[in-house]
């Protein structure tokens, strides 16, 4: 694969994000349903197309700590450890998010985010310069795609833009989610 179709990639999701649509993308764990992250409507549609209660959070993906910091009023010190020593892909559920959509915000005031370790989302989330929602590529309830021939034939034709990269990977396990409160309390809430 070379650069220049790496680059045309990223040149097409991007265009496809900044116009409020949702892409399927490799990620450093699962393929995703993304979209901008600041986006409402953009996520709404990510909502119905998984068929999922806006009330289940989903998880956005940063490209680095500058960005994480952006994002999150007050980020514990914590947090950078466990994405330090993190040997897997770790999620870490933040209180008082800030400048992403109102709806992908939980109840309780948290947000899901990853500082992504692949390269690709790395790259396309620093040129996008927002972060992007992440997804699994499912219908809620069914299981989550191993690989992209796995992915519903629904789930594809509901997205404006399929990344054509990495479709022949097997996809790893889900990220391990991490609750990190501001009072000091960590609890794991998927190993």
């Amino acid at each position: 694969m070379n650069v220049f179709t790496v680059q045309e990639e990223i040149n097409k999701a991007i265009s496809t994000l900044e116009n409020g649509g949702l892409i399927i993308y490799p990620t450093d764990t699962v393929w995703g349903i993304g979209c901008d992250a600041t986006n409402e409507e953009a996520v709404a549609k990510v909502y119905a197309l998984k068929e999922r209660s806006d009330s289940k959070a989903l998880i956005c993906l940063v490209a680095n700590d500058a960005m994480l910091e952006r994002h999150i009023t007050e980020v514990p010190d914590v947090a950078y450890d466990l994405i330090d020593l993190s040997t897997k892909p770790t999620t870490i559920i933040y209180d008082k998010p800030k400048g992403v959509a109102p709806n992908l915000i939980a109840n309780d005031n948290t947000l899901a985010i990853r500082v992504a370790s692949d390269k690709f989302c790395q790259y396309l989330i620093n040129k996008f310069k927002k972060p992007i929602v992440s997804t699994s590529a499912n219908i809620s309830g069914e299981p989550t795609p191993k690989q992209f021939s796995e992915i519903n034939e629904a789930v594809i034709k509901g997205v404006d833009y399929v990344v054509n990269l990495h479709q022949e990977k097997i996809a790893s396990t889900p990220s391990v989610i991490i609750k990190l409160s501001n009072d000091g309390q960590v609890k794991v809430i998927r190993e």
